[in-house]
């Protein structure tokens, strides 16, 4: 085989493997319930709330140019697809953005709606925090949303009218692998 073709039969096998990978990483088994994406209602907040003072300190540094640039188009983006819907836009905000660069954090430790500590995504500030969408492993605003949005669970978080505030944060770790955490108040 002459080595133009192997490298089309290579790029063909990648391509097939990356797409089966990220297929299989956005499937569900029938009955399942998507734990990618997670709401709670305004109400259930009771008396005791939470704010991880030393997380949101320690996950400041974080953010790069290159993250900071996606969240901040993951924003834009997110504004267009609500507003094709007849949605109001919802509004960049910091507090929600640190807690999703919290989250975004430890989702490298763990991938889950449940901290790595054992207590529940909310805890990072439950006065603010009401959605909460993650994703691992899209490298660009366009790709997560686009994932989001073909997730019925994701898109409702991203289509619910009752949001108005946004927060959203690209971790990319030392390996190479994105995390993102979008956070909804």
């Amino acid at each position: 085989m002459k080595k133009q073709q192997r490298f089309r039969v290579f790029a063909a096998i990648a391509a097939l493997v990356l797409g089966v990978s990220i297929a299989l990483t956005g499937c569900q088994k029938k009955g399942e319930v998507d734990k990618s994406s997670v709401a709670r209602g305004f109400d259930e907040e009771g008396d005791i709330h939470y704010f991880d003072e030393e997380a949101v300190a320690l996950a400041g540094g974080a953010a790069t140019t290159e993250t900071t640039a996606q969240a901040e188009a993951t924003l834009a983006i997110v504004n267009q697809k609500r507003a094709a819907k007849g949605l109001p836009p919802v509004d960049w905000n910091e507090p929600l953005s640190q807690a999703a660069m919290v989250r975004a954090q430890e989702c490298e430790k763990k991938f889950s709606h449940q901290r790595p500590d054992g207590t529940e995504w909310y805890t990072v500030n439950s006065q603010i925090m009401y959605g909460e969408n993650l994703a691992h492993n899209y490298y660009n605003a366009n790709s997560v949303v686009d994932a989001w949005m073909a997730s019925p669970t994701h898109r409702a978080n991203i289509e619910t009218a009752s949001y108005t505030k946004m927060g959203v944060a690209a971790y990319k770790a030392a390996n190479g692998q994105w995390y993102w955490a979008q956070e909804f108040g």
